[in-house]
């Protein structure tokens, strides 16, 4: 199907859901080279990338990522990227494809500003493949191929290291899917090479963007252009984690004014998560409060994205509410073909997420 401009696979020969549940059980692998992935140098990297994101960059260890949003000075997210403080001379950012023609200009036109006041930046824009390979026996079947002990390697740090005999991979423990996963960075060249290597163990299926869009949202993660967009701000989407303690203080990252604000009087509308009986919700849906009285009008909440969930066996959704109807638990009415049907506002990740931290 075409995405953010590239012919990408929906699945592969088991189908949908065996290959969501796959991953669940075992694991499998994505074939995420559509992202664009960045490499920023230069002494003035840090405060560089500090000023187009609201994360606190410079408290990241050699090796330490972190996911941070892109703002612009409206408040509203432009994206939300990975940033990786690499134990090399850079930074590595990860952006999302549909989104990377927008954040390389604006990288390239803070940089040249930053170079004209006598800053020491510049951007690198890699050509490397990018495969992530996500599951409960990632570990086991990526360790076969590293001299590295995996054990060491926490959420959200890197190595680079070989993977399989393939040198100069750049080997993040992140993922997509809620569950224990790595996203591999490896140069062009050799990327066929090793995911061969990777599919050619028995554990390992190929996974497309249908379980892709699945495993993400019983994980409660985001999908760019559908649940958060340059119209909804951290606050709203539930993100004001990603905004570093130092950062709010300093207020010195673009919308800094808007979104404090809402820090302070609290958003009108905010994400959560739905679940219902019966037919599918899907992005577009309207909600509601089905204690509203029908002559008084109500500001509607919408349906950003929404599937059956494989593992759960029922419906699973997020979007937007107004705050008075956010608290889990809440009963909502959401329209499916022109009819109401109940939902319940739930906690998020719907499945319990896994992710590893190093003992």
């Amino acid at each position: 199907v075409p995405f953010a401009g590239w012919s990408l696979p929906l699945h592969y020969g088991q189908g949908h859901l065996q290959s969501h549940l796959h991953t669940r059980r075992r694991c499998s692998l994505f074939d995420v080279s559509h992202m664009l992935q960045t490499r920023v140098y230069g002494r003035d990297r840090i405060r560089f990338m500090e000023s187009l994101v609201v994360g606190d960059i410079a408290e990241l260890k050699p090796g330490q990522g972190t996911l941070t949003l892109l703002t612009n000075e409206r408040g509203g997210i432009v994206d939300d990227l990975i940033v990786t403080n690499t134990s090399e001379d850079h930074l590595y950012v990860v952006s999302n494809a549909g989104c990377a023609d927008k954040d390389l200009a604006i990288m390239r036109g803070r940089a040249a500003e930053l170079q004209a006041t006598g800053n020491d930046v510049h951007l690198e824009v890699s050509d490397n493949a990018l495969l992530a390979l996500q599951g409960p026996s990632m570990a086991r079947v990526l360790q076969a191929g590293l001299s590295d002990d995996l054990a060491k390697l926490s959420f959200m740090n890197s190595i680079t290291t070989t993977v399989f005999g393939v040198p100069g991979c750049q080997v993040t423990r992140c993922g997509y899917t809620g569950e224990d996963g790595v996203e591999i960075s490896v140069p062009v060249g050799q990327a066929v090479e090793l995911a061969e290597r990777l599919l050619g163990v028995p554990d390992v299926w190929p996974a497309g963007l249908a379980a892709r869009d699945s495993l993400r949202l019983e994980a409660g993660l985001c999908l760019y252009g559908n649940d958060i967009d340059e119209t909804t701000t951290p606050v709203e989407a539930g993100l004001l984690w990603t905004l570093g303690k130092r950062r709010r203080a300093a207020m010195d990252f673009p919308g800094a004014a808007i979104i404090m604000a809402q820090v302070k009087e609290k958003p009108k509308r905010k994400r959560v998560g739905l679940t219902s009986e019966g037919p599918p919700i899907r992005e577009g849906a309207g909600a509601a409060s089905p204690c509203s009285p029908p002559h008084i009008p109500m500001s509607p909440g919408t349906v950003t994205s929404g599937c059956p969930s494989p593992s759960l066996g029922k419906n699973i959704a997020m979007g937007y509410v107004q705050a008075a109807h956010s608290r889990a638990g809440t009963a909502l009415t959401v329209e499916v073909r022109k009819k109401q049907h109940l939902a319940l506002v739930t906690k998020m990740p719907f499945v319990p997420t896994q992710y590893y931290t190093a003992k």
